[in-house]
């Protein structure tokens, strides 16, 4: 495990690479050398409490069979719910009900979620008194340099807002930090420390992965936290040769290993192999810290045992998306759950049986021409630049509503311009514009915006209402916005990429949720990489395919109408023929 931690320790991360896991077994060593240790989780889908078997909740709570270690979980959405009565609840009476859901809307999503839980722990974090009777503070999911970059910012917002001077993204979730800079200042040094404060970039050893961790790690280092290490965690042992998938697998890792960006390639590095075990318990975590024996790896289940019938494969799905003949098919996830590659799946398949399919993706072009690898009949591909558009977005935005704005003012906005929420609204205004293809043939958008940009779209008016608003009332009636043909299920199939893994799962759920708020209701689920769809006789692998049936039954039994379960693959699925492969070749028969 990791050796000379400082006093506060935070590990982040992508959903799914395992924060919580190595946070808890960092945790239990500390307080296993007699050290008196306090662990803290944000995130929305914490687990701590299943993971030491113990209700834990919003309060600290001695973790059982463990002396030393006290434990609690901070609601991030408890704390938001609090976070926006405190901007709203001053304005009740004082606005139209109307207005107010409009604000309550721009503080729904994940911005807001963010922020509010940084106010909490921010307020565990300065408080010596209470930090002062532990050796050690670890946190599980620490803010983003995002969030930490507008805590940052100078502390005239209130002013802003009230002259309704700015509303371009992020700027809502902003109005409630109040006179609470003085403690934020105090946070955002104390991060900054590296005699105090390391921050732990936990990322699974696969290229999409590492690349997300560059990014933290750069964002991170621009506002002065540079005290930072690496957790490649889930590495696929090297003995894994017997077994055809799991030597093409342990050959992935080490070649993404190999292929990392500089900025974390230089960074101190601890490694974790992959376990079969479920990393729940004491002994469990024991086990894992000391790095002992992976008890469960001699116990892996049989094939039989392993129950797959339900296990629809992509092309389960592909009858009733071509059925109409044309339309929007949409892929949604968080990053690194393979929605390129479902995309361009789909999009081969259905030129394959004689359409005219459009593929747009705002991946990088030489990702997806590296995906597709050649040339297919009846599909044209597009790439929408983010970079370019957010340029033209900023410029618009700062030609109208900063046209008049005094020097401080206009500093804010452009600071707020510069937030990711700016990126998602400006990419989407642009696949508007090819959102009217689909009414002609086929069109395949990979890497579209949160439900959160939707429904803040929505609620703002910033797109869809404004063109209501200003069409001729002769007209209104036949007028059909881009957010109207997302909305509307006969024009767009929403299909939601996830893992087999608890996070991942939760945080598709949040997605689809906020896709609901805005009026749009998600076609199908994919669950991709499933090692229970795939052919593997190592029995760590069975192990852990064994462990994913419970997050494919509270898919397909609860989260979505109608969802397909994709194998992982022993090569990646590069060019036409195998990304066909994964569409007319379902999930492996049952074995005997």
């Amino acid at each position: 495990m990791f050796d000379n931690l400082p006093k506060f320790v935070f590990f982040t991360g992508k959903g799914g690479v395992g924060k919580t896991s190595l946070a808890c077994a960092t945790a239990l060593r500390l307080a296993d050398e007699g050290k008196r240790v306090l662990l803290v989780s944000t995130d929305p889908a914490s687990n701590v409490g299943q993971v030491f078997e113990t209700k834990i909740g919003n309060r600290i709570t001695a973790i059982p069979r463990a002396s030393g270690l006290d434990a609690i979980e901070i609601d991030p959405e408890e704390a938001a719910a609090q976070y926006r009565e405190r901007i709203v609840g001053p304005m009740r009476g004082a606005l139209p009900e109307k207005a107010l859901r409009s604000i309550e809307e721009q503080l729904s999503g994940a911005c807001t979620t963010e922020i509010a839980a940084f106010d909490e722990f921010t307020a565990l974090l300065t408080d010596d008194v209470l930090t002062g009777r532990y050796a050690h503070v670890i946190f599980d999911t620490a803010p983003t340099g995002h969030t930490i970059r507008l805590l940052k910012l100078p502390g005239a917002w209130s002013g802003f807002l009230d002259a309704g001077r700015g509303d371009a993204s992020c700027l809502g979730p902003l109005a409630g930090l109040e006179k609470q800079h003085a403690r934020y200042a105090a946070a955002v040094e104390r991060l900054a420390d590296p005699q105090s404060t390391r921050l732990i970039l936990v990322a699974r050893p696969h290229r999409s992965a590492l690349a997300e961790a560059a990014r933290t790690s750069n964002e991170l280092a621009a506002i002065g936290i540079g005290n930072q290490h690496l957790a490649l965690n889930g590495l696929m042992p090297k003995d894994a040769t017997g077994d055809p998938l799991a030597a093409a697998l342990a050959r992935r890792d080490q070649a993404a290993i190999a292929g990392m960006e500089a900025e974390v390639a230089r960074l101190p590095r601890e490694v974790f192999p992959l376990r079969s075990e479920n990393l729940v318990g004491i002994d469990a975590l024991r086990r894992f810290a000391e790095n002992a024996p992976d008890v469960a790896a001699t116990d892996a289940p049989h094939r039989e045992q392993t129950p797959r019938d339900d296990l629809r494969g992509l092309g389960s799905l592909l009858d009733a998306l071509e059925g109409p003949g044309r339309g929007l098919v949409m892929f949604m996830g968080k990053g690194g759950v393979g929605k390129t590659t479902m995309a361009a799946a789909v999009a081969v398949e259905l030129a394959r049986r004689g359409h005219e399919v459009l593929l747009t993706t705002t991946d990088p072009a030489a990702h997806l021409a590296e995906t597709l690898g050649e040339e297919v009949p009846r599909l044209t591909v597009s790439r929408i630049d983010p970079a370019e558009a957010t340029a033209r977005y900023r410029e618009q935005v700062l030609a109208t509503k900063g046209k008049n704005l005094d020097a401080e003012a206009r500093a804010m906005l452009e600071e707020d311009l510069r937030s990711p929420c700016t990126e998602e609204i400006a990419v989407f205004q642009t696949f508007s514009r090819v959102i009217r293809e689909s009414t002609r043939h086929f069109v395949v958008m990979d890497t579209a915006p949160t439900g959160h940009t939707l429904l803040l779209l929505d609620a703002t008016g910033s797109y869809h209402r404004d063109i209501v608003r200003h069409a001729d009332p002769a007209t209104q009636g036949r007028i059909v916005t881009p957010m109207m043909r997302l909305q509307d299920p006969e024009q767009t199939k929403i299909l939601i990429v996830t893992l087999p893994e608890r996070t991942p799962v939760l945080e598709a759920a949040h997605l689809q949720d906020d896709l609901r708020r805005a009026g749009i209701e998600p076609w199908a689920w994919i669950v991709n990489a499933s090692l229970a769809a795939a052919e593997t006789e190592h029995p760590l692998l069975q192990r852990r395919a064994a462990s994913e049936l419970d997050q494919i039954a509270t898919v397909g039994n609860g989260l979505s109408k109608r969802h397909a379960v994709v194998p992982m693959q022993a090569e990646e699925p590069v060019g036409a023929e195998r990304l066909e492969w994964l569409v007319t070749t379902a999930a492996p028969e049952k074995a005997a």
